[in-house]
């Protein structure tokens, strides 16, 4: 995102590979941000480049940080770091003024970074929801191989009963990460998902990933179903869901704090998985999620392959937007 200026050390750097290697997280995590990067570039090296933490160089990055979706309540926050860091600090360098920035955007996402912890219940059930297209499907099955790593056994439940290819997809995620998947043709979303808890509960599985039907938060009919969804989960386990994940494609920029709200209100959000990063230059609304409706980000998306979602990390996050 704010790339113009390269750190001449990594602390996470690694010893050199072959060619043939498959690129780091790190890497990819920056290759991914690289349309958010770009919406920055040369704009943030004029900008800096006075050296100067003055009205003007503010009023830039202002119009900058908006038109990057980090919102006007974050913008206003980083802003108001950098200059009381300039004045701390007394930076006149370019350099300077990018690592304020810098560290303000850590200390801003440091506390959306809390990694989801499973071990407290068995069968540990995730709940799943979000809009039409946003990529819940695709991050279950991401997610179901990102609990196998760890060891963990897995079963998914075909929530999303309206559209057939959601369950296709679904059963070909279990098929390749070999996965039981419960499902139904047709009928009640709640009823599949009930079978499912009672289904690991009988097998000792780790995890439940339960799918829902993608839905505006405007279909009140349809938040009203979801939240019954919720309910039911209470009746075949009173602890759970254990976690309520939304599901935010980064394309949506600022309407995504809109559907944080919503489904909150539906389902009581624990977590996010932010998809798609890697086709937006709108990678700044996680600093308006930060400052406007903070919950934790769980997982973040950065391209199709099913090692691409991972968890959320604040400081490989920033470095991948100033590097």
């Amino acid at each position: 995102m704010f790339g113009f200026l390269k750190k001449s050390a990594d602390s996470h750097s690694t010893a050199p590979t072959s060619a043939a290697a498959e690129p780091s997280w790190r890497e990819r995590l920056k290759a991914g941000l690289a349309r958010t990067r770009a919406q920055f570039g040369g704009k943030l090296k004029s900008i800096f480049s006075r050296g100067k933490v003055d009205d003007e160089l503010l009023e830039e990055l202002e119009t900058l940080l908006l038109t990057s979706d980090v919102g006007m309540d974050a913008t206003q926050h980083l802003l108001g770091e950098l200059k009381a860091r300039a004045k701390r600090d007394k930076i006149d360098s370019p350099e300077g003024i990018q690592q304020a920035l810098s560290a303000a955007m850590h200390d801003l996402l440091l506390p959306l970074e809390k990694p989801l912890d499973i071990s407290h219940h068995r069968p540990f059930i995730i709940m799943i929801a979000g809009v039409n297209g946003a990529g819940k499907t695709t991050s279950i099955g991401k997610l179901a191989k990102h609990f196998q790593a760890q060891g963990r056994s897995v079963l998914l439940a075909a929530g999303d009963t309206f559209r057939a290819a959601a369950r296709e997809q679904l059963q070909t995620w279990g098929e390749r990460n070999n996965v039981t998947v419960i499902s139904q043709q047709s009928g009640d979303p709640a009823a599949v998902i009930f079978d499912a808890i009672a289904a690991a509960r009988a097998r000792h599985i780790d995890i439940v990933l339960a799918d829902t039907a993608g839905r505006l938060p405007t279909q009140l009919h349809l938040m009203e179903e979801i939240a019954k969804v919720r309910r039911v989960i209470q009746k075949a386990d009173p602890s759970g869901p254990h976690e309520t994940l939304l599901v935010l494609d980064a394309n949506f920029g600022q309407n995504a704090l809109q559907q944080v709200r919503a489904f909150d209100k539906s389902i009581h959000v624990t977590g996010l998985v932010v998809t798609k990063l890697d086709g937006s230059a709108k990678g700044g609304v996680i600093a308006a999620i930060a400052r406007q409706c903070p919950k934790p980000i769980r997982f973040i998306g950065v391209g199709e392959g099913i090692d691409d979602l991972r968890p959320f990390n604040a400081r490989d996050f920033v470095d991948a937007l100033f590097e």
